[in-house]
Formats: structure tokens, sequence, C-alpha cells
């Protein structure tokens, strides 16, 4: 059953979208709201309800405008459009700016947080209110002029360093791929993955095989293909992806971007009265001080690190039978994947048979409807970027509630990864209906070839789960005031917590059945199949725990160590942080941190413990379903309640202790990473 896609909340019109006339548009709307707000002030002496919901309708304008810009950014990416888009984002750097130093907006929001009209509005309001007093001082707003014209170079200047630093991953990453027309070279790699290659090779119109760095590409090869020096080739050439080694070396090299980047978040922080950019980073999150996360990851990693380093003993002596004495990072995941297989007697490939897409997804809405009591409906009728687009309802008593985009597959010009967006926030009109949220749900899956439907790997699995658990958090929102609506306002280490959350659903005996079924015979998931599954889901844990750990106490200590008179050089503050908790070495080429997104690009810097910290809320939530029943609706009830419809509009600490009764404590995590049994 479909629908028309009109509703109180028009949906963009990607097609639309010319990226000749979006820099104009964007003039257009930033003098439009300038005008509006300069006139909004100076005709309100009482700001109340009205004064927040007007403001915020101007601001939802400009996010409407820029969102499907943004997103087609990510997911279609080519010359005009990011030449358009490089040209706007300093702008709207600038206004943010601007915005966040107004002191007649700063004066307004105080004289309301102060006056009786506050008492008349929502909690959610209130919070808004709290929030954006917080912000307007980390705005710089008490500055001096001019070190709020610093400031504001500042944020210009970390924007443009941010979309370069992902511009280089992205070219890095499709501007290497290695062509063989020998199929012998490639022995031990799947059918699936063969088919991949080949079809890559026809679509650049060669012959034969090519394989490129996007994970569904990549991944295949480490861990199956028998030819160590083409694992070797492909291992030296993803590690090194915008860089100074490499094959590519120095071509998009996001060497000095990363420095200058650090610089500036340092001096920013400076500006602000912090000691650093952790500090900085950590105004805004669930954990006080650098020192109590470092604390966290050195805790975890404490009783990690002998599970990682049996891991590791472990697969040395399986190599060593096999008569390898050395094994390098390349060997690594190839001789892994060996090692599951003889242990378990299960290879994620002969899993991905069982998974395919479409039923992935039509369970996935099942138990999702199951725990949450709302309906999914595919429509037909929408504007999208790509034939491979997806679009649903979702309902709750038959009335929609919210809508979403689903990209499921790897593409040229589209950015690796997988991530939620938002298009659309839940709000309050000023006419007092409520605009619908929708979400857009991106990953980058293998397509479907001629002869078979796009086939997941658990592990695929697990990431579609992740993504939509950050969908249902946006779209299942009760808040309509969108600064604290769905994802909005959530302090940054617990917007994890829905997302990983819904991954334990993965692992559930009771739950694998709705999502499995062989693409040919629709045949479930076979009992022995799942025991092994379930008995290797643990498989080389310590090693992928502390991988994280790494990554996360590097992350804290670029930022709280460091001294613009003597900078360290990063590769120098990895290597310190591997000393620590490395399990095996890393080649002296790679340069992981080069194409670390997350923090250079993204929102994570100084907070990409937040994964960690979320799984460890996560974890201990699942634990309350563990016990009364993975499906059980009351328990479902109660999370919707407590966590999810309540957005950003309570402190997260305060929402889990409403859920569980208690404070959290990362006992269930390391019982379901297998550390502690």
């Amino acid at each position: 059953m479909t629908h028309s896609t009109a509703s109180n909340s028009l949906l963009p019109i990607f097609s639309a979208i010319k990226p000749e006339a979006i820099e104009s548009s964007l003039d257009q709307k930033l003098a439009e709201n300038r005008q509006r707000i300069e006139e909004l002030l100076a005709n309100t002496q009482r700001p109340d309800a009205l004064f927040l919901n007007t403001l915020e309708q101007w601001d939802d304008q400009l996010d409407q405008l820029w969102s499907p810009i943004s997103h087609l950014h990510g997911v279609k990416n080519s010359t005009e459009l990011r030449e358009a888009y490089n040209a706007c984002l300093p702008k709207l750097t600038q206004y943010a700016t601007e915005m966040g130093q107004n002191k007649g907006l700063f004066n307004a929001y105080q004289t309301l947080a102060k006056s009786d009209a506050y008492a008349q509005l929502s909690a959610a309001q209130q919070k808004a209110v709290d929030n954006a007093l917080r912000d307007f001082t980390l705005s710089g707003i008490a500055l001096e002029n001019t070190q709020q014209v610093r400031f504001g170079e500042i944020k210009k200047r970390l924007a443009e360093l941010s979309t370069q630093f992902s511009n280089n991953v992205l070219d890095a990453t499709h501007g290497w791929y290695k062509h063989l027309e020998n199929v012998e070279e490639l022995a031990g790699v799947p059918e699936s993955a063969l088919q991949n290659y080949q079809l890559a090779a026809q679509n650049k119109e060669l012959n034969g095989y090519v394989i490129s760095l996007d994970i569904p590409a990549y991944l295949p090869l480490m861990q199956y293909c028998d030819n160590a020096t083409l694992r070797q080739e492909m291992y030296t050439a993803y590690t090194t992806r915008a860089s100074d080694q490499g094959p590519n070396a120095g071509r998009w090299d996001n060497s000095q971007l990363m420095d200058e980047i650090l610089s500036l978040r340092h001096e920013l922080s400076l500006l602000l009265g912090f000691d650093n950019y952790a500090q900085r980073s950590l105004a805004t999150k669930m954990s006080d001080t650098p020192q109590q996360v470092e604390a966290f990851l050195l805790d975890l990693a404490e009783k990690s690190l002998p599970v990682a380093r049996k891991d590791f003993a472990e697969l040395e002596a399986f190599a060593k039978g096999l008569g390898v004495t050395g094994l390098e990072a390349w060997d690594i995941p190839y001789y892994s994947e060996k090692l599951r297989l003889q242990k378990y007697a299960l290879s994620q490939e002969e899993l991905r048979a069982y998974f395919p897409a479409d039923k992935v997804i039509e369970g996935m809405f099942t138990i999702v409807g199951k725990v949450f009591g709302i309906e999914f409906e595919q429509q037909a009728d929408f504007d999208s970027w790509h034939p491979d687009v997806k679009f649903f309802h979702l309902l709750s008593n038959g009335n929609v509630i919210a809508k979403f985009y689903l990209d499921m597959f790897a593409r040229e010009h589209k950015r690796g990864g997988a991530w939620m967006a938002e298009c659309r926030v839940k709000r309050k009109l000023l006419s007092g209906e409520k605009q619908l949220p929708v979400a857009y749900l991106t990953c980058n899956f293998s397509s479907p070839s001629a002869s078979t439907p796009s086939l997941l790997t658990h592990n695929e699995v697990t990431t579609l789960f992740h993504e939509f658990g950050h969908g249902l958090h946006h779209m299942l929102t009760q808040i309509d005031c969108a600064a604290v609506s769905g994802i909005n306002g959530v302090a940054w280490d617990a917007v994890e917590l829905p997302s990983q959350f819904l991954e334990n659903w993965c692992w559930e005996k009771e739950a694998i059945p709705l999502i499995s079924g062989h693409y040919q015979t629709g045949e479930l998931l076979p009992d022995s199949m799942l025991e092994k599954m379930l008995a290797a889901k643990n498989f080389q844990s310590g090693l992928m725990m502390v991988r994280q750990l790494e990554f996360s106490l590097f992350d804290m200590k670029i930022h709280d160590e460091y001294n613009p008179d003597q900078p360290q050089p990063i590769q120098t503050v990895l290597n310190q942080v591997r000393e620590k908790l490395a399990v095996y070495p890393t080649p002296e080429f790679n340069r992981f941190q080069h194409s670390f997104g997350h923090i250079f690009a993204g929102g994570y810097a100084a907070g990409y413990y937040s994964y960690k910290w979320a799984e460890v809320l996560s974890a201990d939530a699942f634990s309350k379903f563990e016990t009364e029943g993975i499906f059980n609706r009351a328990t479902g009830e109660k999370f919707l309640g407590d966590i999810l419809q309540k957005g950003g509009s309570e402190e997260p600490a305060v929402l889990f202790y409403n859920f569980m009764g208690r404070q959290p404590n990362v006992d269930a995590l390391l019982r379901h990473s297998g550390i502690v049994r």
C-alpha cells in the first residue's frame, strides 16, 4: 500500500537542485533571516513562547534549504556541487557565529529566562532556552570585539578545513584502484566479491576485475585473498589515503590540514577560557573532565588487554601452524577469517546468503514494530537523487508520524561509511500544526548484481540496525521544540545510546529468524549455523575493544595535551597511545589518522570515546530486555517513553535513571563483549 508523499511538511525536490543556483538562494535566505531577526528584536519588549517559535521557524526554513544540498554533497558529489557547497559553507559558518554573538538575541534570551514568561514555557522550551544561553557563552558572546572577530575567523577556517579534509579522503579513496585481468590472482575471494569486482571493471569500461578502496570491495579481499602481495598492496593504499605515504603520497595530503585544525581548535578554546579543546568539547557532554574520560578508557583497557593479548597469541599460533612465522598487518584479517572458520566452521560469506538486504529490512521493521508498536509503509511516489533510494512512512495507530529515505549501496561520488542525518525536524508550526520528522539513512553495502540481490554480512546487518537506531531517535520523538527534538540537544556521549541499543537484536535467537532467509530458497538460518554465529560473536572481541580504545584515547590526548609552543607531531601522540594499548605493531607507513573523519571532519573531536560510553549505556539498558523479554511491549514502551520520545528535553543521565532505576554500570558491556563471563 502506498500513499502520496504530500503532507504538512513538504519534502525536498532533489531533481530541482541546480548547483549554479545554490549560492544565490542561500545568500537570499541569510539576508532575509538577518533582516527578520533585527526587526523582531526591535519590536520585542517581552520575549515569550511566540518569540521562540518565530525564531525556530526561520532557523527551520534555513535548514530546509541547506539540508538537501548538504545531503547531496555526501551521496552524489560532483565538481559543480562541491564548488557550490564550498562557497556556501563559510557563509553559513559566519551566519552561525553572528547569531551566537548577537547581543540583542542574547539579551532577549536572558530576559526571557528571568521573566514570568519562562515559567509558562513547556519543559522542552525551558531546556532549549537554557541550552541557548550556554551556547551563547560557547560562541564567544562575552568576548571583546577583536576577540569575537578572531573567533569568527577561526570558526570559518575550521569549517573550510574540515570540508577539505573530507574531500581529500573521498578523492583519495576513489583516486586509486587495482585492475586485474587474471582471476588466478584473486584466488580465495568469494564469488559475490568477484561479481562486484567485474561490475566495477565494466563501469570503468575495462576487462577483468577492479578492486577499489571502498569498504565493500576492500574488506573481502583482505579477508579472503590468498595473494599476500596483493593484500599488502591493498592495505598500503588503504591505510595511506590522503597522506604523505603510499602510492599517492603527497596527493590529497591531509597532514597540514590536521595540524592547522588542532592549532585553531586550541586557540578557540583559549579564547573561551578553557585550557584546551578537550575541555571545550566536554562542556556539552555527560563527562566532566578529560581526566575522567581517560580514566574510563584506561579502566576498560586494563580489563580488555589480557583478553586482547590472548586473542592475538591464538592467531599467531594458528598462523605458525600454517607456516607463517611473522604476521604482518595485511595478514591479520586473512588469518583471522581462517581461524574463525576453523573454530566455528562458519564464515561471513556463508552467512551472507541468508541475509538478503530486502529480507533484513523487512525483519528489522517487524522487530521494531514488536518492541515499539509502530508500522512501516514503502512509498512509490517521491523525488529522489538515485534509483536505488527507497522512501518509507512510519506509522503509529494508522497515522503517519515520520518519514525516511534509505540509501543502501556504495557507488562512485558517494561518501563512504554509514550515517543518519536530519531532513526535517519535528516541531510545532506557528499555525499549531506539527511538522513531521524526516530522516536520511545512508549505508555503503554491495549493490545487487544481475543474478544476485544485495547480500549483507552479519556485520553489515548490525550497521544497518545501528543507523536505524539513530533514525528512531530522530523520528519517534514527542518533543515539538526543534532545539531539543529528536537527537537535537542530546549530549554527544549519549547520542549513540539508541543506535548501539538496537544492534542487540541482531544477536538474539528470537529475532534472527525475522531478519534471515536464504536468498534462493527462503530457508531460515539453520540452527547449526545460528549456534556457530552466536558462538563466534565475541571472536577477537578483546582485539576489537582495544582497537576502539586506542582511537578514543588518541583523540582525547591530541586535544587535551596540545601545546601550541611545542606541538607534538600527531604521529608521535598516536605512537605513544599504541605503546600503551596496541597488541601488535602497526607499519610505520600506516596513516590511519589522515582519514579519521570522525574527529577531523565530523562531530566527534575529543568525543570519540562517546561510542564506548554509549556502549556501556546501551548494553546496560538492553539487560532490562534480557530479563523481561526482548519483545516485551511494556519494556519497549518504557524505553520509548523514557529515552526515544524525550529527545534532548532532559539530561541523558536523568533519562537513563528513569528507565533503569539506577546509575549505569559497565558490567553488561563487559559480559556482552566476552571480556568477562
